[in-house]
């Protein structure tokens, strides 16, 4: 009754998600949780969250199946966080197809982006635990019976009793077989009918010999099979496999966890101003650019946006890794995610969806949640064939074995399938690094390849840019020198007009100069940026440039130590402006840090030597090169190359994007560039180079923990196979052995969910 229920159950549920599948055909639907690939035409990246997956063979499984689907350019899928990236042609294709390829493969899927997702997770958790529920309860009463037939001594207890505790035996088995058995059963048939293999294969063959076994020697004692029954063995295996199973679900969701606190940090519903100037409550999908919404004190910003009424304070911690509140004024900037602590604001929309700070960063953040490091990577491939030589290996066991005792033949045959378990092994490595992600991410980290983490260990000279990595993107103008044609007033809004498009830090001091912003409507046009150099533009007055001495053509003769930008006109000179940056605090400190280490630090910039000079003797750099164009930049990191150096490069992200791809490892400046266009491994969202030693710190911590992990279950399939494969090994030991060493790997990841603890000097 209880397995029919379930499958009735589970068909409404299947139904119910191809309705939703079909809703997600339409592209206004697909962009939630995808986004178009600029260098493949029609070409889509799609993220979703899968459950169902307990190794890394159920994630090749998926892997095959979705490349084997017409229309699909790639799959990648971790097995750790839950997570897949399918990549796509929409001219061929749409998203109900795969995934309901997906779930004829045996697994549930829905948009990583979907918040029923998290009610199905949560869904799952409860009904595992029901699972482990029923089990112990049988585990327990089975052992009851069991009990009396390991003390009594012979003939203390009549054939009678005996045969009757077997049977009480049997039909307490029966609810662990049907019902808690179901994920194992499950599995392995999809693994059947598709021809694959995972770990619930063997482990379900092992409960179902084991069942067997134990039946006919209860139905017929007097058989070849022998009189021995395994009831309370194979309940403490189920009872152990489903713990471990469902401790490993906690774990899991807990070691991805800050992926999934801030997919959820948007609101559902909020409230808008009306055209009756009155608030009604509606979903935020509705939502607008230039809507104005009230936000309560409690309640998370639905998007990007200016406070018009009211001021408040603002947690953007897990977005920005600024773990003080930040105080909002009137006219003042708000991010989508970021919780309003203190009183009731209304906000101007400016920003929803993709465009959003807040979708960015959750976009890097499933990336990496889908990353497979090398390491990971090996761990699969040894997975498949693992657990095809574990079916051989206990066939072998068992043909060897028959000819001496058949009933111990099949149970040897039993521990071996239970105890040669690979998912310790699959986990070892993502599991510590996704815990890794998430405590930097917490910390304003954000990590877009997981693999970096490894690089990042093996790294010796780490080259950084001068300006917004290392001085302040603050920066401001200081005297303005102007030809007798134009007036100072006058030239600086030209030249603000142009900086305006522009992301740059000396463009931003330029616009914030200008007093009167209304005055660059219409000034310039036809605007064009040249990367580490300068922009130029057509005007009423003729041809402009703006930007460096060498970018404009200028002899530039003055001593000063300060940068300086040229504004031209026809090749005329109308202004210069004398630019004035801070060095940012804690960076002579973490130069220090970095120093006594045994790192070579140097500085490459397209600012002129001077000022590039004087920044690195502020800081404590002796390899500092300026006038460096992006290709400069990128001939210096090749001649590293050559000498054998492996480089970590920080920058801001906008004329440093070539290097920063080029380096061994990255990091960009988050608030220098759009973070969805940075070419970096790592986002410093706050700018805070302080957390540049913390970075480097935690992952060698992580790279520790992921050798001790590999270490351990290496060491503990080498122990326990040979153990099993003679005999020694009861099947019930074998399964809390497959569990432990599961969650001992898992566990040992979560010491990473804290970033490392660096020296006070650098904090």
């Amino acid at each position: 009754m209880t397995a029919t229920v379930e499958i009735i159950e589970h068909q409404e549920a299947q139904q119910a998600a191809d309705t939703a599948w079909f809703a997600l055909d339409e592209a206004e639907e697909w962009s939630k949780f995808s986004e178009e690939l600029p260098e493949q035409a029609a070409a889509w990246e799609s993220h979703l969250a899968i459950e169902g997956m307990h190794c890394a063979a159920c994630a090749i499984n998926i892997e095959n199946t979705l490349k084997s689907e017409p229309g699909i350019l790639g799959a990648q899928v971790n097995a750790a966080s839950g997570r897949a990236k399918v990549s796509w042609y929409a001219d061929k294709t749409k998203p109900s197809k795969w995934m309901e390829a997906i779930a004829r493969a045996g697994y549930q899927v829905f948009p990583a982006t979907e918040y029923f997702a998290q009610d199905e997770r949560r869904k799952q958790q409860r009904l595992m635990l029901w699972r482990l529920l029923v089990a112990a309860f049988c585990m327990i009463q089975v052992m009851m019976y069991s009990m009396p037939a390991y003390y009594a001594a012979p003939g203390e207890i009549t054939a009678n009793t005996l045969n009757l505790m077997r049977w009480a035996s049997w039909v307490l088995t029966l609810p662990v077989l049907i019902f808690s058995c179901g994920p194992f059963y499950k599995n392995a048939f999809n693994d059947l009918k598709r021809q694959q293999i995972s770990m619930d294969l063997p482990v379900a063959l092992g409960i179902t010999i084991t069942f067997l076994v134990s039946s006919a020697a209860t139905f017929e004692p007097s058989g070849w099979w022998g009189e021995e029954v395994y009831f309370d063995s194979m309940t403490m295996l189920v009872f152990f496999l489903l713990t471990g199973r469902w401790l490993e679900l906690r774990m899991r969701g807990k070691t991805a966890g800050a992926l999934d606190t801030l997919m959820r940090r948007l609101p559902k519903t909020v409230d808008r101003l009306n055209v009756d100037n009155q608030f009604e409550r509606i979903a935020v999908s509705h939502l607008k650019t230039g809507d104005i919404v009230k936000v309560l004190p409690g309640e998370a910003f639905p998007g990007d946006g200016v406070l018009t009424k009211g001021k408040t304070h603002a947690d953007e911690s897990l977005l920005t890794g600024e773990s003080k509140p930040i105080s909002k004024a009137l006219g003042q900037s708000v991010i989508a995610g970021s919780h309003n602590l203190t009183s009731t604001v209304q906000v101007e929309i400016t920003k929803l969806g993709h465009a959003t700070r807040y979708a960015q960063i959750v976009g890097l953040m499933e990336r990496a949640a889908t990353e497979k490091p090398r390491l990971a990577v090996l761990a699969d491939r040894i997975a498949k064939p693992f657990l095809i030589c574990v079916l051989i290996a206990a066939a072998g066991t068992a043909l060897y074995l028959w000819q001496v005792n058949p009933s111990k033949a099949l149970m040897t045959a039993v521990a071996v399938l239970i105890v040669t378990c690979p998912c310790a092994l699959s986990l070892a490595t993502p599991a510590a690094m996704l815990s890794s992600a998430g405590a930097m991410a917490k910390a304003g980290l954000l990590v877009r390849k997981l693999q970096a983490i490894e690089a990042l260990t093996i790294c010796d000279t780490i080259v950084f840019d001068k300006t917004g990595t290392l001085t302040l993107d603050q920066m401001t103008v200081g005297t303005i020198e102007t030809s007798q044609a134009f007036g100072a007033s006058r030239a600086l809004a030209l030249a603000a007009a142009m900086a305006k498009h522009s992301l740059h830090p000396v463009s931003k001091a330029l616009q914030s100069a200008l007093v009167e912003q209304d005055a660059l409507e219409g000034l310039v046009r036809d605007i064009t940026e040249v990367p580490g150099s300068g922009m130029t533009a057509n005007s009423d007055f003729g041809k402009l440039k703006l930007g460096s001495a060498h970018f404009c053509g200028v002899e530039d003769s003055t001593d000063s130590d300060k940068s300086k930008v040229y504004l031209m006109l026809n090749r005329s000179q109308l202004a210069s402006f004398e630019i004035v940056e801070s060095i940012k605090p804690n960076a002579t400190a973490m130069v220090s840090h970095l120093k006594k280490q045994g790192y070579h630090l140097a500085l490459l910039s397209g600012d002129r030597q001077s000022s590039v000079v004087k920044v690195a003797e502020q800081v404590g750099i002796e390899d500092a090169q300026g006038d460096c164009h992006p290709e400069d930049k990128l001939a210096q990191i090749q001649t590293m190359h050559q000498q054998g150096k492996k480089v970590l490069m920080v920058g801001d992200g906008l004329n440093d994007g070539p290097v920063l791809a080029m380096a061994d490892v990255s990091i960009a400046m988050g608030k220098a560039v759009p973070l969805a266009q940075a070419q970096s491994d790592f986002v410093l969202l706050n700018g805070q180079l302080e957390k540049i030693t913390q970075l480097i710190k935690q992952a060698k911590r992580t790279m520790q923990i992921v050798k001790q992990n590999l270490i351990w279950a290496a060491t503990y399939n080498a122990v326990c196979v040979p153990l099993a494969v003679a005999g020694m090994l009861p099947a019930w030991l074998a399964g809390l052995g497959m569990a432990l060493s599961s969650l001992l790997v898992v566990l040992n990841a979560r010491r990473l969910s804290n970033m490392a603890v660096i020296s006070q000097e650098v904090v």
